[in-house]
This record gives C-alpha cells, sequence and structure tokens, in this order.
C-alpha cells in the first residue's frame, strides 16, 4: 500500500475550483492531493509574427512555481528556468491538440499555470487544469462575440506513471517521484489520441512489459480525469 493509501492505479483526489479571478476569460484551481496550481487562460486579438494573415489562432503557456510552493523556498527569479521553459512548452503542445487553431481566428490564448502547493505532478496537473481554463475562454469568446460559434473542443488531460522496483503506480506525490526507478508523464486526448508522452529511467534499466503496464495504467488515469473536466465545465 502506498504512503496515502491509494491503490497503484487509484488517483489522487482531484477538485477544480472554477473562476477564483475575476480579470481572465477563463481561470480555475485545480487540486490533485496535496498540488495545488492556478491555471488562467488570457485572450488578446494579435497573433505570432509567423501567422499574422493567416487566420490562424495560436495558443501558448508559461508556467512557474511561486515562492512558497515548496519547502525551501524557490527564489522568485526562478533559478530552474530551463526547467520552467520546458514545462510551459509541453502545456502549450498538448493545449493546441484540443482545439482546430482554424476555427477561431487570429487570436492568441495564454494559458498562464502558477504553482501555488507542489507535491509532485504539477506539469501533469498545469496540463488538466489548463484544458479547463482555455474551455472557458473559448466559450466567453462566444459569449463576447468575438467569434460566431463555439469550436469543437477535444478535452486533453495528463497524469504521471513512475516505475518503483516492479511496480507500476499512477499519479505520484513527491516521496514517490523522489524514489521512482522511472518516471512517464503521458498527456492524451478523450478521443484516445496520444498527445505525448515523456520517460526516463533514473536509476535501473525497465522492461518493456512494464512500459507497457505504464500506458494502460495512464490510460485509465486519463479517463478519469476526463470525466472530472467534464463535471467541472458542466
Amino acid at each position: 500500500m502506498r504512503s496515502d493509501n491509494r491503490s497503484n492505479t487509484e488517483l489522487r483526489p482531484v477538485t477544480f475550483e472554477k473562476n477564483p479571478l475575476k480579470f481572465s476569460q477563463g481561470s480555475v484551481v485545480i487540486s490533485t492531493g496535496l498540488t495545488k496550481v492556478l491555471c488562467t487562460a488570457t485572450v488578446e486579438e494579435k497573433v505570432p509574427k509567423f501567422l499574422m494573415g493567416t487566420g490562424q489562432a495560436w495558443v501558448t503557456a508559461e508556467y512557474s512555481m511561486l515562492p512558497g510552493s515548496t519547502s525551501p523556498r524557490v527564489p522568485r527569479d526562478n533559478q530552474r528556468k530551463g526547467r520552467s521553459q520546458e514545462i510551459s512548452r509541453l502545456i502549450g503542445r498538448s493545449l493546441r491538440a484540443a482545439i482546430n487553431l482554424q476555427d477561431i481566428g487570429e487570436f492568441t490564448i495564454t494559458i498562464d499555470c502558477d504553482v501555488l502547493q507542489a507535491d509532485g505532478g504539477t506539469r501533469t496537473a498545469s496540463i488538466t487544469g489548463g484544458f479547463v481554463a482555455l474551455n472557458m475562454a473559448v466559450k466567453q469568446m462566444f459569449v463576447a462575440g468575438s467569434i460566431d460559434s463555439i469550436p469543437d473542443i477535444t478535452p486533453v488531460a495528463a497524469t504521471s506513471v513512475g516505475i518503483l522496483g516492479d511496480q507500476v503506480l499512477v499519479d505520484l506525490c513527491y516521496e514517490e517521484d523522489s524514489k521512482a526507478d522511472a518516471d512517464f508523464n503521458i498527456v492524451m486526448a478523450s478521443d484516445g489520441g496520444i498527445v505525448e508522452i515523456q520517460g526516463s529511467a533514473e536509476g535501473n534499466r525497465f522492461s518493456r512489459r512494464l512500459v507497457d503496464n505504464v500506458l494502460d495504467s495512464g490510460i485509465m488515469a486519463i479517463a478519469e480525469l476526463f470525466k472530472f473536466q467534464i463535471e467541472a465545465l458542466n
């Protein structure tokens, strides 16, 4: 049994607090266990230069850990800038897979993911919560008359999966993540399409059998996350 009494394939408790902020088009605080991330979606009527005149929108993301989110304190200038940039790009890629950008027009939607409290899985929580904020922002654009109709939006969510010995564990907390022999992040869309898989061994090599188990466990867990997203949006 795991330290928090979960089964190997069980997610931590997941909750969404919608609209904690007033001035962004979509905002949500996602909690996965002790991890809490504030995800906001802000819409601007402009696009990067390489998209000007194409009629296509752009979705981008910025990720940061607030100073008090961990112990010891994270410096406000964040010495792990390379890590933050890598996670920002992952969130942006993942959320662009959720929507046909040609259906929106020349708008930029920026998803800001600020980690309020970190206990493992901050990047996957950012993707899962970021989708909810993105969906809310697109609907707000329709209400405001910025777009003529709400485009098809495919839910995208993510979870972490780790290998510890011969055990495969879903949704790692920090204690488990720090001990894992291998760590994976899986991003999927609700139509079954895989958006991205990240994985590496931290020490011991792992077998193909365990990788298959990682994917099966991750897919089942993400299917649960889609349900939580839909409940939050309804």
